[in-house]
């Protein structure tokens, strides 16, 4: 099988390898120095350059055929996201795009046979709390992108989750700028060294599916700046992206990807960003975006025409954009490509699909949050269940796990998927279908307990599923709530009578376990008469192996919520979902009254009590917090530190959080640093993190330039377990400071 495929994608990539053994006797005549400095060498090379190999940089199409929609690329060019030519005679190797960040895709299978480790959810990620692992998976989608022919991934998704009923909030990195931006620019920086571009995205305030195109996002400068910018900032400090790409939506009025202020003033000149801008996919819509900053229309076959073609080349022609700035784009292009070392195409490479498993199966054991667990009945107790009954009801659980909807979309390499909805090789279908990915939860659980007596019921009529969990010893409810690209969630309900399902289920029982495989959260109105209730978010195709290990007590759960679960909706800001019902193409306004204080940031200013906060988990040991400090110098800045003690029997992973909590005697909850301390039962170990001044600041709005403010006085930190069980606070003198944007 993996040979075929091989040879399949040889001979898809055929008609590329001939330019590339041109653009390899171009690139011999470039010196290694020239490689050290990518800015001069793009420089030199667009310079040779004609008008029309520019212009033809500046278009990409995504190279499907899809109903209706018509593009031109050369024969040969694998099925896939997006494609950009090259210039051969120049050694410029053409861009050919994939998705994503939870895998490389393959839409609508149109790769016959190529599968892609599928990797948990962002929110997954983003419950580890861990940077470290953030690389290593952003490396391994990377290093099967490259071994595939891809030169660029779509990944880097980050957007803030400023709505829990968000359809692509499981893509991203929770609700917090400091989480986000720093498991974002690490995943980042790991794809590069793989010699692959990765974007970030999408660039900014994509708070909604909901009328995704027409959703104006209000919010003022200063706000913006101190939340979702300033995630995008850390980023790509940290992982130094080759492209950004920009969002469907409007900011303030502008589309993004034609947003002046976005792309010009925050991300090009402010932040001196070096890479190129491309389009997200049927985002443009005007040739005039490119003196906003747009430096790519991306996908442009799903655009009303292709902008940055002859509608580009007429207001070239009529001195309405120079020439200059065309120069600038290609040269922000090259730039990226020299940096990372892409001098050819690639040519496709073996996959150790087995070892890349293990990566996805970490990072499902990190994800795993252990939300409640009363009287300690996880972990399940092995010789206790000797010869008991054990129901397992619902969800698939005979077959996989649930995966997210849309482009991110991963086929995995562990077996053939299941559909509850929709087609694989059905375009209309990519925004509907519903997929689980083996293995099967059942299977796994039955390996883990061997001497337990199993029965598997759907769920689908909650009466007969309580009727048999009346005879049982244990039940374990496998509850999901489907979430994907193009649309938003009406409710924070669990969908399809799942509620009324666990009620019945834990009317009949007393010990029942609900997991929950969600892509956002959800309200529980069983929740006091459940035992145990384990979120494993979208877990990837080893998903229910890490279940199975974190039930039994093979491995003990550290996943700490990267969003806060409200007890409803009526505690969020925006209690009805802009736009939701409306027919399509409808203007509509997202008005983002709460600014920079979204999440468990609003559940601090309102002192409302959520579900269940920011950074919660259990542990199946006891984790002790002593000896917080708090230093400044002008050196080293602000460093926080603590001692953390695991007093427990067993070895698990504390994920201490450090939040400013208050400035000047004024309350506020800014989370300004984290760490993950693995510990053995028994073991203490220190933590210290370094603040970066911008969270402890305030942005100004000033004419021309404005900047981050820190006013001179006390300012109050404490570390916490998560955003509302916090510790001792302690003090720190700070002089006045003032930061650039």
């Amino acid at each position: 099988m993996k040979r075929n495929r091989q040879k399949y994608l040889l001979r898809l990539l055929a008609p590329t390898l001939v330019p590339a053994l041109l653009c390899a006797n171009a690139a011999s005549a470039e010196t290694h120095a020239a490689r050290d400095a990518p800015d001069a060498r793009a420089a030199r090379v667009e310079a040779q350059m004609t008008d029309a190999e520019r212009m033809g940089l500046l278009v990409g199409v995504m190279p499907i055929p899809f109903p209706g929609l018509k593009a031109d690329f050369p024969p040969g060019v694998p099925p896939t996201a997006g494609y950009v030519p090259g210039v051969p005679r120049l050694g410029v190797p053409p861009q050919l795009a994939t998705d994503a960040g939870l895998g490389v895709g393959n839409p609508n299978l149109a790769r016959p046979g190529d599968v892609a480790t599928a990797m948990p959810s962002g929110l997954a990620l983003a419950s580890s709390f861990d940077a470290a692992l953030a690389a290593r998976v952003g490396a391994t989608v990377a290093s099967e992108a490259r071994a595939k022919g891809f030169n660029v991934l779509l990944a880097g998704g980050m957007n803030l989750a400023r709505d829990p009923r968000n359809g692509r909030n499981f893509e991203y990195l929770g609700e917090d700028p400091l989480l986000a931006g720093v498991l974002a620019g690490h995943s980042i920086k790991a794809i590069q060294q793989q010699g692959v571009v990765s974007t970030i995205k999408h660039f900014a305030l994509n708070g909604q599916e909901t009328l995704r195109f027409y959703a104006d996002s209000v919010i003022a400068e200063a706000p913006l700046r101190e939340s979702e910018l300033l995630a995008f900032q850390i980023g790509i400090e940290i992982g130094q992206p080759g492209s950004v790409m920009c969002a469907y939506n409007l900011v303030n009025g502008h589309k993004a990807c034609g947003n002046d202020f976005l792309l010009n003033t925050v991300l090009k000149r402010d932040w001196g960003y070096k890479g190129w801008v491309m389009s997200d996919w049927g985002a443009v819509s005007a040739a005039e975006f490119i003196n906003a900053g747009l430096d790519q229309q991306a996908g442009s076959q799903l655009d009303k025409q292709v902008w940055f073609g002859q509608p580009l080349q007429a207001l070239i022609d009529a001195g309405t954009v120079s020439k200059a700035r065309v120069s600038d784009a290609v040269r922000r292009m090259l730039r990226s490509f020299y940096a990372l070392g892409i001098e050819a195409p690639y040519a496709p490479q073996p996959i150790d699909y087995k070892a890349n498993a293990q990566v996805a199966l970490e990072a499902a054991r990190a994800g795993l949050v252990l939300l409640k667990n009363e009287g300690g009945l996880l972990p399940l107790d092995k010789a206790a269940l000797a010869g008991k009954n054990v129901l397992v009801v619902g969800a698939n659980a005979d077959f996989g796990v649930l995966s997210g909807g849309g482009s991110s979309q991963v086929f995995s390499s562990n077996g053939k998927p299941r559909f509850a909805s929709g087609d694989a090789t059905d375009p209309s279908t990519t925004f509907t279908r519903q997929v689980f990915t083996p293995g099967a939860p059942l299977a796994a659980l039955k390996a883990a307990l061997p001497d337990a007596k199993f029965r598997f019921n759907t769920g689908y009529s909650p009466d007969t599923a309580a009727a048999y969990a009346a005879h049982a010893d244990l039940v374990v409810v496998f509850a999901t709530k489907w979430e994907g690209e193009a649309f938003d969630s009406g409710s924070l309900a669990l969908p399809q009578g799942q509620d009324e399902l666990i009620a019945k289920l834990a009317a009949a029982n007393r010990n029942v376990v609900v997991v929950l495989q969600t892509g956002n959260p959800v309200t529980m109105p069983w929740l006091r008469d459940v035992r145990a209730v384990l979120q494993a978010w979208y877990p990837g195709q080893e998903g229910a192996q890490a279940i199975a290990e974190a039930m039994t007590g093979a491995t003990n759960p550290s996943g700490r919520l990267p969003v806060s679960f409200p007890q409803s909706i009526a505690q969020w800001p925006r209690a009805a979902l802009p736009g939701l019902g409306l027919v399509e193409r409808t203007p509509v306004k997202v008005v983002y009254d709460e600014g920079a204080d979204a999440g468990y940031r609003w559940f601090a200013k309102t002192g409302l009590t959520p579900l269940f906060p920011f950074g919660h988990g259990l542990s199946y040991t006891r984790f002790t917090h002593s000896g917080a400090w708090a230093r400044h110098d002008a050196k080293q800045g602000v460093e926080l530190g603590l001692t953390v003690s695991n007093d427990g029997a067993l070895a698990g992973a504390d994920v201490p959080q450090a939040y400013l909590i208050a400035r000047n005697g004024q309350k506020l909850q800014r989370l300004v640093g984290f760490g993950k301390l693995p510990l053995k039962a028994g073991e203490r170990q220190s933590l210290t993190v370094k603040v970066d001044p911008r969270l402890l600041a305030d942005y100004r709005e000033e004419k021309g330039l404005g900047g981050w403010t820190l006013p001179a006085g006390t300012y109050t930190f404490a570390f916490g377990k998560s955003a509302a069980e916090l510790g001792e606070p302690v003090e720190l003198k700070l002089p006045a400071q003032r930061l650039k944007p």
